[in-house]
């Protein structure tokens, strides 16, 4: 395999991960039975805040738990809006997500002070695995890559032990499908749904961090780019199973490793028209799931507040 289509490959791991991260979070938020359609503007909180941390101390690690802290706190207020007020779960995640635009933006312009993409830190750097890096074909793609790379992939199955193998993933499921079957057997639904949006929105804050710590290392307004978006629309295509999801993800990935490898091949053709590729990859991902898959699968009490005091 040549040397650009080993580079290619590489770039859809790298790119896929941000995407990939949010998309877990998403998942296990989800099957306990909260929808937050904020994952935009946590991503925007973390990638800032990332930002800024190793902008104040040089350290890296800083900046991923400080998006990490971040999100978690996101995802406490989502929690509290969308649990404990019982306000709908769709208007409480779009008022995340411009949350998370106004806030990181303001503070980039007030109180960095700074312009925009014009100041560089020093970020997460690639990890050349020992042996395994030297695997033909494999090496050069998985294990050439940064920890938050490595972090993401082996989330994957652990996410998807805990969620379908594990009594914590049973009563997580059983909240999500039917949470006052497992209120009466002893669960404590509202605790298990704050714990799950928590650690959800800490996933996708971390995963913002990503773009600003991993990868650009630099900070530049709605450096997210949709990739939010593209997170939730990879739970739906994945039907938020975590290993279905990565396919998804290494889907868009492709799709942006595709769109820089076709600029920098120098092809005549419009760069506006080349980032409009993920977007339409969107949108057939969406037609496909409605027209293939046409059934929904989501948890029956995705979205449902419960209270209590419901039971009879």
């Amino acid at each position: 395999m040549t040397e650009p289509v080993l580079a290619l490959l590489a770039a859809t791991i790298e790119l896929s991960t941000p995407i990939l991260l949010a998309a877990l979070g998403e998942i296990v938020a989800e099957r306990a039975g909260v929808m937050n359609l904020g994952i935009e503007g946590i991503m925007l909180v973390g990638a800032f805040f990332g930002f800024w941390a190793v902008y104040a101390t040089g350290v890296p690690a800083w900046g991923l738990f400080a998006a990490l802290l971040l999100g978690g706190l996101l995802g406490l207020l989502m929690s509290f809006l969308s649990i404990s007020l019982r306000a709908d779960q769709v208007v409480s995640g779009l008022s995340l997500w411009i949350l998370g635009i106004g806030l990181s933006t303001y503070l980039s312009r007030k109180v960095l002070g700074i312009v925009p993409g014009g100041v560089m830190i020093n970020g997460l750097k690639p990890i050349h695995v020992p042996v395994f890096g030297e695997i033909p074909l494999l090496g050069p793609v998985f294990f050439r890559q940064n920890i938050l790379v490595y972090f993401t992939l082996a989330l994957v199955p652990l996410t998807w032990f805990i969620l379908f193998r594990t009594k914590i993933g049973l009563k997580v499921r059983s909240i999500g499908e039917a949470p006052r079957v497992a209120d009466t057997l002893g669960i404590n639904v509202l605790r298990f749904r704050y714990i799950c949006v928590i650690i959800g929105s800490a996933l996708a804050g971390l995963a913002g961090s990503y773009l600003t710590v991993g990868r650009l290392y630099t900070w530049v307004e709605e450096v997210t780019a949709g990739r939010g978006w593209l997170a939730i629309v990879v739970v739906l295509f994945g039907r938020r199973d975590p290993a279905k999801a990565l396919l998804g993800a290494w889907l868009f990935g492709g799709v942006y490793a595709f769109q820089y490898y076709v600029q920098a091949m120098g092809v005549g053709i419009p760069y506006q028209l080349l980032l409009m590729l993920p977007y339409l990859v969107t949108a057939g991902s969406l037609v496909a799931v409605t027209i293939i898959l046409r059934r929904e699968e989501a948890p029956a009490a995705l979205g449902v507040p419960y209270t209590r005091e419901e039971q009879t």
